[in-house]
């Protein structure tokens, strides 16, 4: 037996209860990993709260880290003892979990626990927008929202590497200071926003907006992009834009929008590797820092899913088993 995080009806962070549960087998092309860290996201509230309809008693969790302890059929390409990382699992809020074997990521030495653990679903989604929503070259001015989120500051890093010039957006003076250590050029509040990226700009505005805020800040992100520019419209954590007319993207310029999601980014094992390979190999050597905002025992998940949905939280917020 392990102990897991079990939600046996839809609600509030109250309904998530640590109990027992039984050590799953793994199945063909599995692995069995026992969790050394498990990352908290906005979608495990979601499932949590019934917003995404799920099975009760019900599990949450899709991203972890830890060392396969049992391979199942057919599996060739991991062994056991060796470390991986997932964002693509499930039931990860336990101390053991069942991985794909063609979603499982290796965890290169130099990259510890926590850190593989706060990487994969933050790391490979901003890889994914910089290189395959809208890819940035150097030169290109960027602007990004909630700049000391999980993947604001690994988009600021990212961004900065590719020679781009970042313009971020936070809400407070302690958070504007994590985005500036993270490189960024210019730090503004929310308020206003899109006025003062057109001041930074010269009028032209920017090459490309990344927003994961969604409704509060869509008609800013419009409003900042110049002749031509692009909207990457990657999440919705103040809630979903409501319908718009697409000429407004016309009137804006000859704009571009995309809502893309991490799924569509992860096609197959070979995209997979590509993707956490660059940004472990970015961790591993130092070039990528990665922060931890809150580091919490697997029998506090309740308190994280508050702190989360408070979004008063910076960096990633990690259950540990």
């Amino acid at each position: 037996m392990t102990q897991a995080i079990i939600a046996r009806q839809a609600g509030g962070p109250e309904v998530l209860e640590l109990s027992e549960a039984e050590v799953p087998a793994p199945g063909p092309r599995q692995l069995l990993v026992k969790v050394a860290a498990a990352g908290v996201n906005f979608i495990d509230t979601y499932q949590r709260s019934g917003l995404y309809k799920v099975e009760y008693p019900f599990i949450p969790g899709s991203e972890s880290a830890g060392t396969v302890e049992a391979i199942g059929a057919g599996v060739e390409d991991f062994a056991v003892g060796d470390r991986v990382a997932t964002a693509e699992g499930s039931r990860s809020y336990a101390g053991y979990t069942l991985v794909d074997a063609d979603k499982a990521l290796p965890v290169p030495d130099g990259v510890d626990d926590h850190t593989a653990a706060a990487l994969p679903l933050q790391g490979m989604t901003a890889h994914y927008l910089i290189n395959s929503s809208f890819r940035v070259e150097p030169g290109h001015t960027v602007l990004t929202h909630a700049g000391a989120g999980g993947v604001g500051l690994i988009l600021t890093q990212l961004l900065k590497a590719r020679g781009a010039r970042v313009i971020t957006t936070v809400s407070s003076d302690e958070k504007e200071a994590l985005a500036r250590e993270a490189g960024a050029d210019e730090v503004l509040r929310y308020t206003g926003f899109a006025d003062k990226v057109r001041e930074l700009t010269d009028g032209e505005g920017v090459n490309v907006v990344y927003d994961g805020v969604g409704k509060d800040t869509f008609d800013g992100s419009l409003a900042s992009l110049r002749i031509r520019g692009s909207l990457v419209l990657f999440g919705a954590a103040s809630g979903p834009v409501p319908p718009f007319d697409p000429q407004r993207l016309n009137a804006g310029g000859s704009l571009s929008l995309t809502r893309p999601t991490l799924g569509h980014f992860l096609q197959n094992p070979q995209e997979r590797r590509w993707r956490s390979a660059e940004v472990f190999g970015a961790a591993a050597s130092g070039a990528l820092k990665v922060r931890i905002g809150a580091a919490y025992p697997l029998a506090e998940a309740a308190q994280s899913h508050r702190d989360l949905e408070a979004r008063k939280t910076t960096g990633k917020l990690l259950l540990v088993p």
